[in-house]
């Protein structure tokens, strides 16, 4: 029989039929934060019950702590401290592996575990996040749960759940200088719409998808649950290997040996058949930025704001009437025409070493634009280091970036911090909903070179044309 990479794993981890038409699924690592993981820990302990398997389960401080030097427990969040401080005594007395604020290896939950190796081909992985389906790029069955789900999967080290429909999105084409996977995410949303995975498992492939780095692929599975999908996942090859290689999380050894010879099986065999099957052609793409107040909003960047009626894949016209009234914008108004108040690079989406990398590319020998609020948030502490280590930090401060420690930070204001009402942020960031990094703040969602182009111009700008 003929099996696709999502059957392989699923097939794995089935431990038995439930009476309620799910299959209950073994877990093989589960990740915590602060603003829910401290509360689903702590439940579960005060209920007398114990972490079934405490080494397989990690939490981290990324999503309610400041990002700013010197930072401690004391956050701009009204009870912030509380969920840090909870989460710290709940993941002691569990037993559980907590990277805390002062830890080398803190970060961002999706760029951290990742990085360490904790996520890997095969394994199954739930977090209490949506954006958990990012750890797909490595070829695992990753997905996002709620706090009561963290629960019962700590206690048993398995969860019920029902076998999703699945999907294949074959991208093929060669992506253009200065087009990046973030330009790729933004693109399907774009075409097919944010219900366009609707509860699908998204296998991406195709030789646009193999052409993609490991990081570039992050990016394209993390934009997945803005599709809609239950999760997204791409298969292991010699890219992965490689970059799981060494991780301080990665088997050793013989286990190593044995892991690579499972891990080579686990790709789609040809003719194994899947519920929809949709195809891109990545060669056209240029650089896009979102204009509304949905991910699925977006138009190139050196286009204009549609007329009504003319996107219908974009929403109906009553959300992009609203979107535009939200967005301050008029029907044919040039997005390079739209000055700028705040720039900011960070995020599970893009703040990683190649993001930074790239952005730096762009910044160096210019500054930001007189009057724009300029941030950038790496994704984790050994990205922060590696970037220092390199100079990237002095580029962006030398720019007039504000440079940060590690975090969620302003993707949205949970830590407290945002900006302000009416104020307009090219972001890259994955989410533009109405007040997502503020109270009436106008979020452009683009790539991290568009951002740079962007605070360097002071308006929204086309990175293919800045000298870098």
């Amino acid at each position: 029989m003929k099996r696709t990479i999502f059957e392989k794993i699923w097939d794995g981890h089935r431990v038995s039929a439930l009476d309620n038409g799910a299959d209950l699924i073994l877990i093989d690592r589960i990740l915590l934060h602060e603003r829910t993981g401290g509360t689903a820990i702590r439940r579960l302990l005060d209920r007398g019950h114990d972490v079934m398997a405490p080494e397989q389960a990690f939490a981290v401080m990324d999503h309610i702590v400041d990002t700013f030097p010197g930072r401690s427990d004391d956050t701009r969040m009204p009870t912030g401290k509380a969920f840090i401080t909870t989460t710290r005594e709940a993941a002691r007395a569990a037993g559980i592996r907590l990277f805390d604020l002062d830890d080398p290896l803190q970060g961002i939950v999706h760029v951290m575990s990742p990085e360490l190796g904790i996520v890997l081909p095969g394994t199954t992985l739930i977090c209490p996040d949506s954006h958990t389906c990012s750890q797909g790029a490595l070829g695992a069955l990753a997905w996002g749960i709620g706090t009561t789900q963290a629960e019962h999967a700590l206690a048993t080290s398995t969860l019920p759940v029902r076998r999703p429909p699945q999907m294949r999105i074959t991208i093929d084409g060669e992506l253009a200088p200065g087009v990046t996977a973030k330009d790729l995410a933004l693109a399907l949303l774009g075409k097919f719409g944010v219900g366009g995975g609707s509860g699908h498992v998204v296998e991406y492939a195709g030789s646009a998808v193999s052409a993609l780095d490991i990081e570039a692929r992050l990016t394209l599975c993390n934009m997945g649950t803005e599709f809609g999908a239950f999760t997204a996942i791409i298969a292991p090859d010699d890219k992965t290997i490689d970059y799981v290689a060494g991780r301080r999380f990665a088997p050793e050894g013989p286990d190593w040996d044995a892991a690579v010879a499972q891990w080579r099986d686990l790709p789609s065999d040809d003719g194994a058949e899947y519920d929809v099957e949709l195809h891109f052609d990545a060669s056209t793409l240029v650089p896009l930025v979102s204009w509304g107040t949905s991910p699925q909003q977006v138009i190139p960047v050196d286009g204009a704001v549609p007329a009504p009626g003319a996107v219908p894949e974009q929403g109906n016209e009553d959300s992009q009437s609203r979107a535009r009234t939200y967005m301050g914008l008029e029907p044919g108004e040039p997005l390079t025409d739209l000055a700028i108040d705040a720039a900011f690079i960070g995020s599970c989406t893009n703040s990683r070493i190649s993001d930074l990398r790239r952005a730096a590319r762009l910044l160096e020998g210019h500054r930001v634009a007189a009057g724009v609020k300029a941030i950038c948030v790496p994704g984790s502490t050994s990205v922060k280091r590696a970037a220092e280590a390199e100079g990237l930090d002095r580029i962006f401060r030398d720019a007039g970036f504000e440079w940060r420690e590690s975090g969620c930070s302003m993707c949205f204001f949970a830590g407290g911090e945002s900006f302000g009402p009416q104020e307009r942020v090219i972001s890259s960031t994955n989410r533009n909903f109405e007040s997502r990094q503020g109270p009436g703040t106008r979020t452009h969602i683009a790539s991290p070179e568009t951002v740079a182009a962007s605070a360097i111009a002071g308006r929204i700008a086309d990175p293919r044309k800045v000298a870098g």
